[in-house]
């Protein structure tokens, strides 16, 4: 049996990165399966339903790894989006910080880069991305407000795919 608490630091890195690409390939298999059976329309209604309870599930063992209580408002929130998953394999920013507002932008995102190499349009993933955080956000603090700036099928500009504002 591989024992990881005697890899190096890198080989720890890159064993999150992988795992963190296996799921999202996982994720994509998933839901082309669930397309491809019942159509797009009930495949993102899907989609939604299990983001609903994964992002929570995410957003307490983020909280529970980093001993992190509900309720740390916007800097809780911004620390806990550096754990997700996605932060170890697409490029994010948050911008625009104040104590009780910031703008989190996905400027490189694993989904669409590989559309937009296959010639695909963006995937329409707006409405699963408003339970996604929306979710993810209130479980870090109730308190946080969730707000799509944009998200594809939404245009957005070339240097990033969507946008969120996360307030009190």
């Amino acid at each position: 049996m591989i024992d990881p608490r005697k890899f190096t630091k890198d080989e720890l890195f890159d064993l999150i990165v992988d795992s963190a690409k296996n799921w999202l390939a996982h994720d994509g298999l998933w839901f082309l399966a669930a397309e491809e059976k019942y159509g797009m329309e009930a495949a993102i209604e899907l989609d939604r339903e299990a983001w609903r309870k994964f992002t929570v599930i995410e957003a307490k063992r983020i909280m529970n790894r980093l001993g992190m209580q509900p309720g740390g408002g916007i800097p809780a929130l911004i620390t806990a989006l550096d754990y997700r998953l996605y932060a170890y394999i697409n490029e994010q920013k948050v911008e625009e910080v104040s104590e009780d507002r910031c703008v989190f932008k996905m400027k490189k995102c694993r989904v669409q880069t590989a559309r937009k190499r296959k010639n695909l349009p963006d995937f329409p993933c707006k409405s699963v991305g408003i339970v996604e955080y929306r979710y993810f956000a209130e479980t870090i603090d109730p308190r946080i407000n969730t707000k799509c700036l944009t998200c594809p099928p939404d245009d957005h500009p070339e240097d990033y795919y969507c946008a969120w504002e996360f307030s009190i």
